[in-house]
């Protein structure tokens, strides 16, 4: 009840900034609806004038009718135009909050849930959102002012052809809410689809390029005509729905109650119980009898798109950020950035991914000095990558504690610790722009001389100053114009930007030739001077210079020392080195 209670006071909260532009909104929406009720009753004056034989009114009725119509167009102007535009920045602002949250999510929630769908949820939902905030008051305004004021006139016209009227409604009623219990199910099931779709589309483009080396294009087509199918599938059974649906209020309905009216009417009228200009007013109203009823479908469907929207937008939202944001923690404790200078310590940590899973790392113990260089080495799942993802809090530890110089890594605020933690990857991101763009990244404040400065640390400047134009060449998305050693070398020279005093690599040269492995080597390795460095790799070359090697397996660490001694030792670490070649 809480929940619900919380969800109802977001939802409006939405419209708080924009109050003024709502009361104007929702106050033209009264005056097309009050006008559209007053022009069917002027056609009436002058109609029964004319049949009366009066003609003195007829340039004042005219008269009158034109500027009803004119403030009738400038309302639904206003509410057209402006109330789109509230509905509008709406949704930007929705937009703009849910992805500020999504950046504060943990790694877990990325792991479980599909990029499309997330793009689905950020998009799609929000515009079906934003069409209710706008639509919604004014459907409910404009339709159910029309049909109580209809119903009141033309009952105070006749009371009997009103009735005759009134007996229709029920039935479309039924008739409405029967389809539109099989088209919720049909538009739900579609918004499904269209999740399914986004996402097989976001995985097939997003790994082209392994589609390609697979030579499995066939594949990839067959996958994505499959959901695609199904997502047409979906289509075409709403379509059916709505055809039946439109139809038989549109046409059967409307029409069938028009003919009610002029048979029923034409007999009064004979019977001098009604005249010509009461019938005509009584068509004119009709459509605003039968519109609210008509458009039941829709409205419920708008209003299920949209809080089926807002559900799934308080889903992230409720979704508990990582801890370590705001007050409560050491930098805004200081109010200053605190200097870190690297002392790494795992007291008695113990880490998994899920509840209910084994642990991936049981009962760790280690100390690694700032400034010092240790690789740890092992089988694969042992827990390598976990355990140096804990260093930034990628994850939380389920037990015991990461100390950064002497500080439990919980009481820092979390960016204030990123930005003193450099991490290079095997697989390198970049991000669609400049070369410029791309380094600068690692510290957005850094001038054209600094970022230069980085890439000729990280080898790099010879490279970009051969591309077409320089440092200002577009390297496209995720830097596909170049090489797996020119990604690196400026993954690299972003993190030297960047200037932290803890490094972590994770497989940083696993997939390099060697040469390119040479050049990227001799940039870490200056990169790692004076600075807490943590080295995975399954390489050789790239562990055997490190101050102290860690052999990590399933039971925890199992050796430690220099690459002379566990050789000597001829244990855990001598027998990986044949892996490791």
């Amino acid at each position: 009840m809480s929940q619900s209670r919380d969800r109802i006071g977001k939802f409006f909260s939405f419209y708080k900034p924009y109050t003024l532009l709502f009361v104007a909104d929702i106050i033209c929406a009264l005056g097309v609806s009050i006008v559209s009720l007053m022009l069917p009753l002027c056609v009436r004056y002058i109609t029964q004038d004319a049949l009366g034989g009066v003609t003195r009114d007829f340039s004042r009725g005219a008269l009158t009718m034109l500027v009803l119509i004119s403030v009738q167009t400038a309302c639904a102007l206003f509410y057209d135009y402006m109330g789109h535009k509230m509905g509008a920045r709406m949704e930007r602002d929705m937009r703009n909050e849910l992805f500020a949250h999504c950046q504060k999510l943990p790694f877990s929630f990325f792991d479980k849930n599909k990029t499309g769908a997330l793009m689905s949820r950020i998009t799609n939902d929000l515009l079906n959102l934003a069409e209710l905030y706008h639509h919604g008051p004014e459907d409910l305004m404009i339709y159910g002012l029309r049909f109580i004021g209809a119903m009141i006139i033309l009952m105070n016209i006749n009371l009997w052809l009103a009735l005759v009227v009134c007996a229709f409604l029920p039935v479309m009623a039924a008739y409405s809410l029967l389809f539109q219990g099989k088209m919720r199910a049909a538009y739900r099931n579609n918004r499904e689809r269209l999740a399914e779709l986004n996402a097989q589309l976001e995985d097939s483009i997003g790994g082209i390029r392994v589609v390609k080396s697979f030579a499995n294009e066939e594949q990839e087509w067959q996958k994505f005509a499959g959901v695609n199918e199904q997502f047409f599938q979906g289509r075409a059974f709403i379509y059916k729905r709505e055809a039946f649906y439109f139809t038989g209020m549109e046409y059967f309905f409307a029409q069938l109650i028009t003919v009610a009216v002029v048979a029923a009417g034409s007999l009064w009228i004979s019977g001098a119980s009604l005249n010509v200009a009461d019938l005509i007013t009584f068509l004119l109203y009709v459509g605003y009898l039968t519109a609210p009823i008509s458009r039941i479908a829709f409205v419920v469907q708008q209003y299920q798109d949209g809080f089926a929207g807002f559900n799934r937008f308080m889903e992230i939202m409720e979704t508990a950020p990582e801890t370590g944001y705001g007050a409560g923690c050491l930098t805004n404790m200081t109010h200053s950035e605190p200097v870190i200078q690297g002392h790494i310590e795992f007291v008695n940590v113990s880490f998994k991914y899920d509840e209910g899973r084994e642990n991936v790392l049981e009962h760790i113990s280690l100390d690694i000095k700032a400034g010092e260089s240790v690789a740890i080495v092992g089988h694969s799942g042992v827990g390598k990558t976990s355990l140096c993802a804990l260093i930034p809090r990628f994850y939380e530890v389920n037990a015991g504690a990461i100390l950064v110089d002497g500080v439990d890594i919980r009481g820092f605020d979390l960016q204030t610790l990123r930005r003193h933690i450099g991490v290079v990857q095997q697989d390198v991101y970049l991000f669609a722009g400049t070369v410029f763009d791309n380094i600068r990244y690692g510290n957005p404040a850094a001038d054209d001389a600094d970022v230069i400065t980085a890439a000729k640390k990280a080898n790099a400047h010879d490279f970009i100053m051969s591309l077409p134009n320089g440092y200002n060449s577009n390297i496209g998305q995720r830097g596909v114009k170049l090489s797996g050693g020119q990604r690196q070398r400026l993954s690299i020279a972003r993190v030297f930007l960047k200037n932290p005093p803890i490094l972590i690599f994770d497989e940083a040269t696993s997939a390099l030739d060697n040469e390119s492995e040479r050049i990227v080597h001799e940039a870490l390795t200056g990169l790692a001077k004076n600075r807490a460095t943590l080295i995975i790799a399954h390489r050789l070359s790239t562990v055997r210079n490190a101050g102290r090697i860690i052999v990590l397996t399933e039971q925890g660490i199992g050796e430690q020392g220099t690459h002379t001694e566990l050789m000597r030792r001829n244990g855990l670490y001598a027998r990986l080195t044949g892996d490791l070649g």
